[in-house]
């Protein structure tokens, strides 16, 4: 079969990620005789500076790691909402929604601690060795993607107008970063040089050192920056100026930590998830839906995965999140998802039916109703300043080991640059209702339900696959379709067909609330790339289903390595959408 790229083979390391430079960089961590966590610390701070309007170091990032010979692990790198970011504060500044943009939709930031414990825990290398990448990359610059400087255009005003620092880092001469011209973040360099310097006078092991650099980002300049500007009231979505909630209380009191990964089996694989304070579970529940025989590529198909998808995404609406006790193991039991699959007709359903797990009754948030929704079709929500979406790594090196990471938050379009710093802090918090009693209600102290979802799956007890996308809701949709097509596809080269996977026509439906501000639905809508051809879309538009047909190449951002536990071989691929995703290896 054709495809646009090899699914990459070799013995050494796999790097996948979408951006080519995050992607080299990883190799040469890998290389210099890293390991595949000291890779991803490396590549995920070079996507926070080639991928700024997708994540930065105020955002937050999951990841599945699996070292060599032990367990799954989950890292949450997700911050909670701060002691003072009460449903009452926010219904009492007026506001039904947390805004989309702005400082009172910060959590407490995340991301950076979590990379810190990786790097602790399973890394080999110094701090300033991962640093380096991203510290030249900002200093010396970068050619940027044409992506970013359309993210800067279309908050140019606001920028100019209200968010200052913004406008100073990200309008060099009034002009937004453009292709073919380096564009540099020196307040970023200084600040992980200024890290590097504190922390290294600590003294002692590589461990101490890094646990230092987690002391000066919660408690020392970093710290002292990030809540200044948090305390400046900035314009958000409400179109009004508001304060963030974080305090320095709530900064010293993060921690990431691992977690167990929740776990599905299916056809002899067991695919590995974050917990339900992320969507993660509602791939394992779509697993679980789908029936015994399914005939690939066919309009009856899509029809049965879709129909089945909406099932669990109406479940994550009714069941995730952080605020109250998820029943997961009737969610994902074999005898509720026998019954719920009954559901699936011939004919596509426009109504949201979460399901009664343990006989319990479900309870959805009142959504804001059709006159506030955005278009559908687009994806990822059209939020004005709050645009924003997410990158993915996944990397696994010749020992064995293995990680799949989904970095996202802290976009340039989130929320007003510290000027000390060169990055902004992040909007997690506008994925919680402000309506009490629901799983992801707005709560202190407790993570906003989140997107971020990232992938492993075990075959025989064996890591074998690690993969993800960006795409907010879609991206447990996309993984679907993905892992679906690379196991149950015949091999290439006696090996998964990653790129085959990747490249093969996807789609998305949106039968659900969003998760973003202002938590958009459109029942029935289902988008498909128009590689899907045109006998099926029509097959599927007689069975019900309202489909807008997007471009070829617009549907997913997957990234995959994989690892053959019988013979070592490794290999990888990367999505050709978006022309900047990359796989390497050798």
């Amino acid at each position: 079969m054709f495809t646009t790229r090899p699914t990459l083979q070799g013995t050494f390391g796999m790097v996948s990620t979408t951006h080519w430079l995050a992607s080299q960089s990883a190799m040469a961590v890998l290389e210099s005789g890293g390991n595949a966590f000291d890779a991803a610390v490396a590549a995920g701070f070079v996507l926070h500076v080639a991928e700024p309007h997708l994540n930065g170091p105020g955002g937050e990032v999951p990841a599945l790691l699996a070292p060599a010979g032990g367990p799954v692990r989950v890292l949450c790198g997700q911050g909670p909402a701060p002691a003072g970011a009460s449903i009452e504060h926010y219904t009492g500044l007026g506001l039904d929604e947390v805004p989309g943009s702005g400082p009172l939709a910060a959590a407490v930031p995340g991301a950076f601690d979590a990379w810190m414990l990786l790097l602790r825990d399973h890394g080999t290398k110094p701090l300033a060795d991962v640093l380096s990448y991203a510290i030249g990359y900002a200093e010396a610059g970068h050619a940027p993607v044409e992506a970013l400087g359309e993210a800067v255009a279309q908050v140019r005003e606001l920028f100019t107008s209200e968010w200052r620092a913004s406008a100073a880092l990200y309008l060099p001469g009034g002009r937004p970063p453009e292709p073919g011209r380096l564009f540099r973040n020196p307040a970023l360099a200084a600040t992980w040089r200024r890290l590097l310097k504190e922390s290294g006078a600590a003294g002692g092991s590589r461990e101490r050192r890094i646990d230092a650099a987690r002391r000066v980002w919660r408690e020392g300049f970093i710290a002292d920056a990030l809540l200044r500007t948090a305390a400046c009231p900035a314009r958000d979505t409400s179109g009004e100026r508001h304060a963030s909630t974080l305090t320095g209380d709530d900064l010293v009191a993060y921690r990431a930590r691992y977690e167990e990964p929740v776990t599905h089996d299916w056809h002899g694989w067991t695919v590995c998830k974050a917990g339900p304070w992320s969507q993660g579970p509602v791939l394992l529940q779509q697993l679980a839906l789908l029936p015994e025989e399914l005939d690939m590529g066919t309009p009856e198909y899509v029809h049965t995965v879709v129909e089945g998808s909406k099932l669990a995404f109406a479940d994550r609406e009714a069941w995730y999140g952080d605020a109250a006790e998820v029943p997961l193991r009737a969610l994902l039991s074999r005898e509720y998802n026998a019954a719920r699959r009954t559901l699936i007709g011939d004919t596509a359903s426009d109504e949201l039916r979460p399901g009664s797990p343990e006989g319990r009754t479900p309870r959805l948030p009142e959504h804001p109703g059709a006159d506030r929704t955005v278009a559908p079709g687009t994806g990822m929500p059209s939020l004005g300043p709050a645009d924003g979406d997410t990158c993915h790594l996944d990397i696994v090196d010749r020992w064995g080991n293995m990680i799949s990471a989904t970095p996202s938050g802290g976009w340039l379009q989130s929320n007003p640059v510290v000027p000390e710093l060169g990055f902004p802090l992040g909007t997690r918090l506008q994925m919680a209702w402000l309506e009490p009693g629901l799983p992801n209600s707005l709560t202190p102290g407790r993570r906003p339900r989140t997107t971020l979802t990232p992938s492993l799956a075990l075959r025989g007890g064996e890591p074998v696959l690690a993969f993800g996308t960006p795409g907010g809701d879609q991206q447990d949709q996309w993984q679907l379709h993905f892992f679906l097509a690379a196991v149950l596809r015949p091999p290439v080269r006696g090996g998964l067909d990653l790129q085959g996977a990747i490249d093969a026509p996807n789609w998305h439906h949106e039968s659900f609330p969003g998760s973003f501000h202002p938590h958009a639905v459109h029942p029935g809508a289902l988008t498909v790339e128009s590689r899907l051809g045109e006998a099926a879309i029509e097959a599927l538009r007689r069975r019900g289903h309202k489909v807008t047909v997007g471009g070829p190449w617009s549907e997913g951002r997957l990234c995959a390595v994989a690892r053959d536990a019988e013979t070592g071989l490794l290999s990888a691929a990367a999505n050709p959408r978006g022309m900047q995703g990359y796989a390497v290896g050798r």
